[in-house]
Parts: C-alpha cells; sequence; structure tokens
C-alpha cells in the first residue's frame, strides 16, 4: 500500500534546508563550516519587541485571536502599508498568517483549479512551484538573465500567458538574485496585466525594506491602482524586523480573497501564535531606524562579497540591488576538476564539492530554477564572509 499522496510526489524538501542540514551535520563531525546557505538575518530580534512579547505573556494574551490576527495587528500592518508604499487597505482586507509561505499556500490552496497556471520568474524561491504543484497548479517558469540584471521583460511575461493563467508571481526584491524592481520597471509589467484582466497578481515584498545605494523597490498596487481588485499584497517581519523564528507574514487583498484565505487557514493551523502577533505589533509600530542601521551593514557585506567573488577564477557576480543575496555564474568552473578529484560537471557539483573540500555552504543554482549559477547569503558577520569568499577564491584557483 502507497503510504503518501500522489500531491506529495509532485514536491522535493526545500534544496536550501537539505544544504543546511549536510553543513550542519559536517560541523558535527568537528569541520570548520561556514554557513551561506539560510536565507536569515544574524541580528537579533530587537528588544523592545522582545519585550512587547514578555509582556504578552505576563498580561495573559495568550488565547486564541481572530483567525485572521488581532485588529490591532491587522490596523498596524494596513498603517504600515500606506506608510511605506501609499497602499491603502482596510484592516478587514488584511490577514496575518504563520509566516509568508502560509499566505502563499493559502492563496494557491483556495484559488487554484486543476491545470490553472501561475507565471514564475526564475531565479525563484525554492517553494513557489512547489505550493503550485500542491494545490494541483502548473507553474510556468520564465526565465530572467543576468544580463537584465537576473529582472523580468515585459514582453517575456506577455508571451508567457495563455487562456489558463491564473496568476503571475513576483518576488521584490528577488531571493536568490537580490534583483529589485523600481516603479519605472514595473510600468511596462503593469501594462501587460492590464491587458489580461483574468490575471491575478501575487507581489511578495518581504525583502522592500533592505535595498541599497538609495534604490526604492516599488510593489504592483501602487504603480497601477487599477490591479488592486486581484493583487495580494504580501509582506512579513522576518527579513527587515530580524523575526524569521517568530512566524510572522501579512498581506493585504481584495476583501473576497481575504475571506477565501481566512477560511482555509480557519481550518489549517487558525490564528498565528497571540505572542508573535504582539511582538509583530511592537515592531509595526515602533521605532524603525534600526532597519536602516541593519541596511548600511549589509550593503557593506554586499559590496565586499561582489568584489571579492568576482576576483576568484571562473565566477562571474552581478551586484544586486536588494534583499541579502548575491547569485554569481559559475559557467566558467563547468566541465572542471577540483583539486579533491571531484568533477565539476553542474552547479550542485560545484557547491557539494565547495562544502566537502573548503568548508563553505553556498545552495546551487538548479535550486532556484536557474542551473550554472549558485547562491550566497551575506546575511553573516563580515569576518566570516571575508574568510568564506577568500576560501571560494581558493576552491576555484584549484579548479583545473
Amino acid at each position: 500500500m502507497h503510504l503518501t499522496a500522489e500531491r506529495l510526489d509532485r514536491i522535493s524538501p526545500s534544496q536550501t534546508i537539505a544544504i543546511s542540514s549536510k553543513a550542519r551535520a559536517l560541523k558535527a563531525a568537528g569541520r570548520d563550516i561556514i554557513g551561506l546557505s539560510a536565507g536569515e538575518p544574524d541580528f537579533d530580534t530587537p528588544q523592545f519587541v522582545k519585550d512587547a512579547a514578555i509582556a504578552a505573556i505576563q498580561n495573559g494574551e495568550t488565547k486564541y485571536t481572530d483567525v485572521a490576527g488581532t485588529m490591532a495587528l491587522r490596523k498596524a500592518v494596513a498603517e504600515r502599508f500606506r506608510l511605506d508604499s501609499g497602499l491603502d487597505y482596510k484592516p478587514e482586507e488584511i490577514i496575518i498568517s504563520t509566516g509568508g509561505k502560509q499566505v502563499i499556500f493559502n492563496a494557491m490552496v483556495a484559488t487554484l483549479d486543476a491545470g490553472d497556471e501561475v507565471i514564475i520568474p526564475s531565479p525563484c524561491w525554492v517553494s513557489y512551484p512547489d505550493i503550485v504543484q500542491l494545490a494541483d497548479g502548473k507553474p510556468v517558469i520564465v526565465p530572467c538573465g543576468q544580463n537584465n540584471g537576473f529582472k523580468l521583460r515585459a514582453e517575456d511575461l506577455e508571451a508567457a500567458i495563455t487562456p489558463r493563467t491564473k496568476w503571475f508571481m513576483l518576488n521584490n526584491p528577488c531571493n536568490p538574485t537580490g534583483a529589485a524592481y523600481s516603479a519605472e520597471e514595473l510600468r511596462a509589467i503593469c501594462d501587460v496585466l492590464l491587458r489580461h484582466p483574468d490575471v491575478w497578481i501575487f507581489t511578495d515584498d518581504i525583502y522592500d525594506k533592505l535595498a541599497y545605494d538609495g534604490f526604492k523597490p516599488a510593489t504592483i498596487v501602487q504603480v497601477e491602482p487599477k490591479l488592486r481588485d486581484r493583487t495580494i499584497t504580501m509582506n512579513g517581519c522576518s527579513k527587515a524586523y530580524a523575526m524569521t523564528g517568530w512566524r510572522i507574514g501579512f498581506a493585504g487583498a481584495p476583501l473576497a480573497m481575504t475571506k477565501a484565505m481566512d477560511k482555509l487557514q480557519s481550518q489549517s493551523t487558525s490564528n498565528t501564535s497571540s505572542i508573535s502577533q504582539a511582538a509583530a505589533l511592537a515592531a509595526l509600530t515602533g521605532p524603525q531606524d534600526f532597519i536602516a542601521e541593519m541596511r548600511a551593514v549589509y550593503k557593506q557585506r554586499r559590496d565586499l562579497v561582489v568584489e571579492m567573488l568576482n576576483k576568484a577564477a571562473g565566477i562571474n557576480c552581478h551586484k544586486p540591488e536588494g534583499a541579502f543575496y548575491v547569485f554569481p555564474s559559475v559557467h566558467g568552473c563547468i566541465g572542471k576538476t577540483s583539486a579533491g578529484g571531484a568533477r565539476i560537471d553542474s552547479d550542485e557539483a560545484f557547491v557539494i564539492a565547495l562544502l566537502e573540500e573548503h568548508g563553505v555552504a553556498a545552495v546551487h543554482g538548479s535550486a532556484f530554477l536557474y542551473p550554472g549559477h549558485f547562491r550566497i547569503s551575506y546575511a553573516t558577520d563580515t569576518a566570516s564572509l571575508i574568510e568564506a569568499c577568500t576560501r571560494i577564491q581558493a576552491f576555484c584557483a584549484g579548479l583545473h
């Protein structure tokens, strides 16, 4: 008897988590491993946020909340959308979920029928296509080249739309590339979407506060308010507020869509942790200056990593606008053999040999549906980044 459902065979475990697990195992065995594979800020959650969570526990805020979140937090999210992007969402159009991943899961499961298509620009976050497939949808992957800054071109979006297209998903800034879209760059994409009134839009803005050199990522509804009635705008506390473990994601959407996601969530997890919601309320309504301080550190790290990687033989590293990742090409390394005797016939072989021979954990580009590259997270301390990039240079120098 077959134990698991057929739908489970459509997906694979997160490959970013798989690399992290392998790195942890090597570390436990006594190896000196530098982990650059996890997309997690190395900064601690701000103290005032922790204090709010402790106060919530002491005040007895330990009961169920509304499925969609406390009204106080939904109001705070609506106000944050207004302040940050000029978006006008009512509190009842907001849903709080257990991380951004649950928002995506809710949206796809609540709306997709078998064979419905979801357009996803690649490189893309590993979970998008798997969530779509779990929901009986069909991911339609649109490659975005490094020569265009890993950004989707309007004509490529137009070409990908068919009568079966239900959703277009956009991550801005993007994991894994750090590519970010300005209002001007989104304008042409919005114009395509205006011509296709049956296509819904899911915009994942979880990294929108992490952009550098004065770059300001835009969001779809901000650029084209006419698309509001078929757009889900997602964000959360994980990245900008260094709150990954608190599991707070949220979204603004038309009321009917919010109710559909609420209905599904009511039969899965119900409300997000009441303590995490109290912490998120403090994060969104409290001082925001620490974000700029984090951003300044990330920018220094980005510049350092891009410069050092571009000195490694066979690697070409684009300088991204945002997030805390770089996504260098390893095309110049493919077909060679490492000093340890490993045949580098793919991006996955590259990252495995790099981990095993030089103790640096990164994620291969194929995991993000874009082979020939690898992802490094620079959300780690500067000394470790310098050492890791030095090891990568040594690894590449040993290829022959």
